[in-house]
């Protein structure tokens, strides 16, 4: 009788172990990063600035943009960040406050990107750089103003 117990409970923590055991090798999907939005983040860890939802909201034909995002400046000097945009000839300078933010197409005009070229639903190369840093390339969608929330952020064309 002894002998069945034992084994009764040998079998238990076996089927227990085997049900629960998948989750020490299976990656935690709560610890994966990503951009919970339609924008992407931007991570250069030799950087000072952070660029956090970056889109960019096209005209029907992309052949104007409006850059949106938020630039964020959490060191406590007033920092610059260069961004340059794919296929267009000048690039954006953007300085940020010391631990402050400028939010485009929010608290700030969003940048108005001229010659663009892409179509909504694609992506778009773009470089971000500031401090010392060699700066990250990303891509970056492009969206059009068919959702509501975006309809207000559609570059004219002239």
């Amino acid at each position: 009788m002894k002998s069945r117990l034992v084994a009764s409970a040998a079998i238990s923590a076996l089927v227990l172990l085997g049900a629960t055991g998948c989750t020490f090798i299976s990656p935690q999907a709560t610890k994966i990063e990503y951009s919970a939005s339609d924008g992407v983040n931007v991570f250069d860890p030799e950087s000072p600035l952070d660029v956090r939802n970056a889109f960019i909201v096209a005209n029907e034909d992309g052949s104007v943009g409006n850059f949106i995002g938020a630039v964020v400046n959490p060191t406590d000097e007033r920092a610059t960040l260069t961004i340059a945009v794919a296929g267009v000839e000048d690039p954006f300078t953007v300085t940020v406050p010391a631990g402050d933010r400028i939010s485009y197409g929010a608290d700030a005009e969003p940048l108005r990107i001229v010659g663009l070229d892409t179509m909504p639903g694609a992506t778009i190369e773009m470089h971000f750089q500031s401090g010392d840093a060699l700066g990250v390339k990303t891509q970056v969608p492009v969206l059009d103003g068919s959702l509501p929330y975006y309809a207000d952020l559609v570059p004219s064309d002239d």
